[in-house]
């Protein structure tokens, strides 16, 4: 009798490659030990994937896709405060909150592998420009291209010391000096 068929496949090999991301590098991950973990077989995983990185875009892109949904939800929404003190909060706090994938991504990146760099760019830059005109459209500022970025520099910057467990920042803290900070000079104008 053949084994019961498992819907979405490619869901259950990225959500148990997720789990596993986050307590080990991709390098320490094999795919045997996915296809284990997710209780398929390895012949099944070959079938969807031939490489971690395949499974790692698919979780980034996966990722990204929520981010970028949830987002444009947010901002979007006539009966928010979506004003760009709150707007830039949201950013940070959300980029820190769901870090998901991203600290593979940016190592992954950072060691050479130019297909998930390619891809990681690509999104940041998807992402400055729609963070961009969203803050010039509540500023009307010359700058909105450089708060984007700060944006997302930070967050990052934030990302890295949340997962080196940095006693000497608060994470919530820092967010909320920075709300405040953008806050006052929204309100000068």
């Amino acid at each position: 009798m053949a084994a019961p068929r498992k819907d979405n496949v490619k869901d259950i090999i990225m959500n148990t490659t997720e789990q596993l991301l986050d307590n080990h590098s991709l390098a320490d991950i094999s795919l045997a030990e996915i296809a284990s973990k997710a209780g398929i077989s390895k012949g099944t995983l070959y079938y969807h994937y031939k490489t971690k990185e395949d499974i790692l875009l698919d979780i980034t892109d996966r990722f990204l896709n929520q981010q970028w949904n949830d987002f444009l939800t947010w901002v979007d929404n006539k009966e928010k405060d979506t004003s760009m003190h709150r707007l830039i909060k949201y950013v940070i706090e959300r980029n820190v909150q769901l870090v998901g994938p991203r600290i593979q991504l940016i190592f992954e990146s950072c060691i050479d592998n130019s297909e998930i760099r390619e891809k990681l760019i690509e999104r940041y830059t998807q992402f400055q420009n729609v963070i961009s005109t969203k803050i010039a459209e509540r500023s009307g500022s010359e700058n909105a291209d450089y708060l984007a970025w700060v944006c997302l520099l930070v967050s990052d910057g934030l990302i890295i010391q949340k997962n080196i467990k940095n006693p000497n920042i608060s994470l919530e803290d820092f967010i909320k000096k920075t709300d405040s900070f953008v806050e006052s000079f929204e309100n000068l104008k």
